[in-house]
């Protein structure tokens, strides 16, 4: 599948089948996030596979009640090894490296399973405590995210996203281009929104237009009729 059409595809699934997931899109969810970028190509993050039906029902229930975590046949728990990045960039690497490098690492997975014709979630409220005593998570291996896989029940439907213009700064933070659309050669954009503006006037010339044809046709229809009468 073309990278940016899964990008623009992906949805969160929270909706799964009880239909077993092959091994091998299991190892190509696995391989995906290992193959993530990372700070000096450190590769710091851990994953543990969930497979057993009662700990996944155990860590849905901790889960700040996001009890449709149940459903999913199996999750991949995303960790970080927080003392390799603070052996290689002290504190900083630690506290910030570490978690970038985690959520590339479930990106990955998360696009690598849509590829794949999987459904799955990105859920990060988790009872950290809980989660660490029940998969044995030392605590250098901190966890940074939970993710739900399966094969998806049912249609998601695309969520509302900002304007891209709202997002985007050009050289300093606040500094924005007044059309972006037109800058970046987004020119379908523009013409769909003065069509969409212009829609309204259009709809009201043509009713005038309507109306003044109507009155031309019942006047010419009199003056027939009245040439007619005079015959």
């Amino acid at each position: 599948m073309d990278v940016i059409k899964c990008i623009n595809e992906r949805r969160s699934v929270q909706h799964f089948s009880q239909k077993a997931i092959e091994f091998d899109k299991i190892c190509a969810l696995l391989d995906a996030g290992a193959n993530a970028p990372s700070s000096g190509n450190i590769q710091d993050y851990r994953f543990i596979l969930v497979t057993e039906r009662d700990i996944i029902r155990g860590i849905a229930s901790h889960c700040s009640d996001q009890f449709w975590i149940a459903e999913a046949p199996i999750m991949i728990v995303v960790c970080a090894d927080t003392d390799r990045s603070e052996q290689f960039y002290g504190l900083r690497g630690q506290r910030l490296y570490s978690i970038q490098n985690a959520a590339a690492a479930t990106q990955n997975i998360l696009l690598a399973a849509h590829a794949l014709g999987l459904g799955a979630c990105w859920v990060g409220s988790f009872d950290e405590t809980y989660l660490s005593d029940i998969l044995s998570i030392p605590e250098n291996g901190r966890p940074q995210a939970i993710i739900p896989i399966g094969y998806p029940v049912g249609t998601t439907k695309k969520k509302e996203r900002v304007e891209l213009k709202t997002l985007v700064f050009f050289n300093k933070y606040g500094l924005r281009i007044k059309n972006l659309n037109s800058y970046i050669h987004e020119y379908n954009k523009e013409i769909e929104k003065y069509v969409k503006s212009t829609e309204p006037k259009l709809e009201s010339a043509i009713d005038k237009l309507r109306y003044h044809a109507n009155k031309v046709i019942e006047k010419t229809k009199d003056s027939m009729k009245e040439s007619k009468q005079k015959r």
